[in-house]
């Protein structure tokens, strides 16, 4: 399954924690991300993540892209209020 993550700056933190916590899940499947938030969860999961440009260049975009293309399964959007 394809999993791609968007969050907008003051959620990054409640992303790593949510990654952190299925982990194990997560590890099962292809991970994809805007540039920032992809880095994050490598860092806070050392699992592997196919990292897009950085959402404000392009990489939410890129998500919209391939979702539009049928590549997504399921994409998780922490938005900020």
């Amino acid at each position: 399954m394809n999993i791609g993550f968007i969050a907008h700056e003051s959620k990054k933190k409640l992303l790593q924690n949510f990654c952190i916590a299925y982990r194990g899940i997560l590890s099962k499947h292809q991970l994809y991300a805007t540039g920032t938030s992809g880095r994050l969860i490598e860092e806070a999961t050392n699992l592997d993540v196919h990292k897009l440009h950085a959402g404000h260049v392009g990489g939410e975009q890129q998500m919209a892209s391939m979702i539009e293309q049928n590549q997504m399964d399921l994409v998780i959007f922490l938005c900020g209020p």
